[in-house]
């Protein structure tokens, strides 16, 4: 073999499978590596998740606790925003809403609703319309001009 006499096929396969039930010499022979007996031995098993052999399973020992909302559909994104970091979003005037806040990458776009708080300080008149407002980004916004608005 040299270097001239190798194909884009050479090593593309990798190593060869194990061959089962070949003899006694080939190291995998007679019970094909399956053991003796039982379910594992016979032909179509399947092993579920989390199998242990007749012993309790680890998931069903385990206490159960609290709440799981399980489908996703379900869940509500709220996205949390400050009125600080409305503030320092430049070329903004106007309307400010869950859509724009979504453009401009404030928030993620799985986001299904708004919730406004009052951190920080605002200076820009501006039109907040949010799912949820509080006191204190309402009393901040009136003072600098600006609007609450509950979508």
């Amino acid at each position: 073999m040299s270097i001239n006499n190798i194909t884009q096929e050479a090593g593309r396969l990798g190593p060869n499978r194990k061959r089962l039930g070949r003899g006694i010499g080939s190291g995998q022979g007679k019970t094909s590596g399956r053991g003796h007996k039982g379910a594992g031995s016979r032909s179509g098993t399947k092993r579920r998740l989390a199998h242990e052999g007749g012993q309790m399973p680890l998931f069903r020992k385990v206490a159960k606790r609290g709440f799981s909302a399980g489908d996703s559909s379900i869940l509500k994104y709220v996205a949390v925003v400050n009125i600080g970091q409305i503030d320092e979003l430049e070329n903004v005037s106007g309307v400010v809403d869950c859509e724009l806040l979504i453009v401009l990458g404030l928030v993620p776009r799985r986001t299904r609703s708004l919730r406004v708080l009052g951190g920080g300080e605002i200076t820009k008149p501006v039109v907040v319309r949010a799912n949820y407002i509080t006191r204190s980004a309402v009393e901040k916004l009136c003072s600098a001009g600006g609007k609450a608005e509950l979508v």
